[in-house]
């Protein structure tokens, strides 16, 4: 049986876990620790360097550093390094290859399929950008799941007693909540609802303009255009949000930030709690309308929930606790790691796709509406948010112009009422429509998502039975050819590097017997 992982791709760390003896198990990385850094770089030679050794070079290197790479998943963003352009989708893969290898070498056996985990809020371009990531990396993506499900599938494994969860998901570039109801032998979600652009990259650029401010103040100099003095100030105050989870306040200390003309300009400021509080209260606050959205979908008060479970990185912020606390009325369970129960969670669905477990069923939802394009810019929705998987609806339509043969439909994703307001997940026209006065035609257009979330859509004029369908399963911003050909390039990338790799062992073993260290 193919060796399956779970991995927790996120926008500032990232974690993989595996079955083993019937419990999911975190994988240390290669440095030997449980999460990695979602970074990737390339020095100056041309060598990459993901997770710890990236990030310990960022400094130095700035412009050839990247991270929060998730956050532009199902983007056209490119990222450019000596004219070689990379997509989010290579970048991400590039994490995910380090996630294999370091679980390839701790389990001792070749890897191939994995389940993925996606915040639940995430567009269909977006699951399809990070499937294909994981094809890039050498995976066979056997599933994409929602990161609020997987947490609470990993809080539900094995508990008997039924309950109503609400799991509030603040990582580090986006927020979800979802309701879910476990019982002994399901896990069905109820409501799900989130922000994609709101995570702990924003606590820390609030930080960032903050000691911005406060040295143009101090020095008359404006730093943010300095490459290598903001990864400087960035990684200081992700230091000192991390700092305030636990203490007052923190003392900033960045020596030789800047070069004047009296000499060299320092920046040391002591950021309170209060401050950062003050600082960051619009980003918590932001939080409040999705939980909100969340419980009315599922119907529920707050009063009605057994559990709140915190997950993610930014959930350790005490303001973002006190929030949760004024919002549910209940004291946030902390009977679960947030930064690897979700890695935990994808690998226990692992164990579900391949029959290792048998005793729990996992219902998920679509996030976001899907419709089609009316008449004068109006989005109609066929199937709605929070409609649970595998489903299948329809709805029929007319013709909009007398003698009309035929008609173009744009699929849709989304909430806004406005069509361009909502993100399009692809085109095709159905011919051969009758002819007849506007209004007459009737056009059967219908839905239908399966359990990985693929989209299906198809048209039918009922008079002729004349039909046309789209299968949205490649809308990540990637052709089937682009994808192939990364992967191709990750595949002799890796081979040259573990050439290279063994080149330099078999050097290093060398020099070591050539000055007798090993001679008797």
């Amino acid at each position: 049986m193919p060796k399956l992982i779970g991995i927790d791709l996120g926008t500032t760390n990232s974690c993989v876990s595996f079955m083993e003896n019937g419990q999911a198990v975190v994988i240390p990385n290669a440095e030997g620790s449980r999460t990695t850094p979602s970074v990737v770089a390339f020095t100056k030679n041309g060598d990459r360097l993901v997770g710890t050794a990236a990030k310990r070079q960022a400094v130095t290197n700035a412009s050839r550093t990247f991270s929060s790479v998730k956050r532009d998943m199902g983007s056209d963003k490119r990222y450019t390094v000596d004219g070689k352009s990379f997509s989010p989708q290579e970048m991400s893969a590039m994490i995910l290859r380090k996630l294999k290898e370091d679980a390839e070498a701790y389990i001792g056996e070749s890897v191939t399929d994995a389940v993925i985990t996606v915040p639940a809020y995430f567009t269909d371009a977006q699951r399809q950008a990070t499937r294909d990531a994981g094809v890039i990396a050498g995976l066979n993506v056997r599933r994409i799941i929602n990161e609020p499900t997987s947490a609470a599938l990993a809080y539900g494994f094995g508990r008997g007693e039924p309950c109503k969860v609400m799991v509030y998901d603040l990582g580090g570039g986006t927020f979800d909540v979802s309701i879910l109801d476990i019982n002994p032998e399901t896990i069905e979600v109820l409501a799900t609802a989130g922000n994609n652009r709101l995570g702990g990259d924003d606590f820390d650029q609030c930080v960032v303009g903050w000691l911005l401010d406060r040295f143009r103040k101090e020095h008359h100099i404006d730093l943010s255009k300095d490459a290598m003095a903001m990864q400087r100030l960035t990684e200081a105050a992700e230091k000192a949000k991390i700092e305030l989870s636990a203490a007052a306040e923190a003392v900033i200390n960045l020596p030789f930030l800047a070069q004047g003309s009296s000499g060299p300009m320092h920046l040391e400021a002591a950021l309170t709690r209060t401050e950062f509080n003050r600082l960051t209260e619009h980003l918590v606050n932001a939080t409040r309308g999705p939980v909100q959205q969340a419980l009315d979908d599922a119907g529920l008060k707050p009063r009605d929930l057994s559990r709140v479970l915190l997950v993610g990185g930014s959930t350790r912020i005490p303001a973002v606790q006190d929030a949760v606390r004024q919002i549910t009325g209940k004291e946030p369970s902390r009977n679960i790691n947030p930064d690897e129960c979700v890695a935990m969670g994808a690998c226990l669905q692992g164990g579900v796709l391949t029959g290792a477990i048998h005793s729990i069923v996992l219902i998920d939802v679509t996030p976001l509406s899907l419709g089609v394009e009316t008449l004068g810019d109006v989005f109609a929705p066929i199937i709605d948010r929070n409609t649970p998987l595998p489903c299948r609806h329809s709805k029929v339509f007319t013709t909009a112009a007398n003698f009309q043969t035929s008609v173009e439909i744009n699929v849709l994703q989304g909430e806004c009422a406005n069509a361009s307001g909502n993100h399009s997940l692809g085109r095709f026209r159905l011919e051969g429509i009758r002819r007849a006065l506007r209004g007459i035609p009737q056009i059967e257009v219908s839905f239908s998502i399966d359990t990985n979330g693929i989209v299906h859509v198809t048209a039918k004029d009922l008079a002729t039975e004349r039909s046309q369908n789209i299968t949205i399963s490649g809308s990540g911003n990637m052709s089937r050819e682009e994808v192939d050909r990364a992967v191709r390039d990750a595949e002799a990338y890796a081979a040259k590097a573990a050439r290279e790799k063994k080149e330099k062992d078999r050097t290093a073993e060398n020099g070591v017997r050539d000055d007798g260290a090993y001679d008797a």
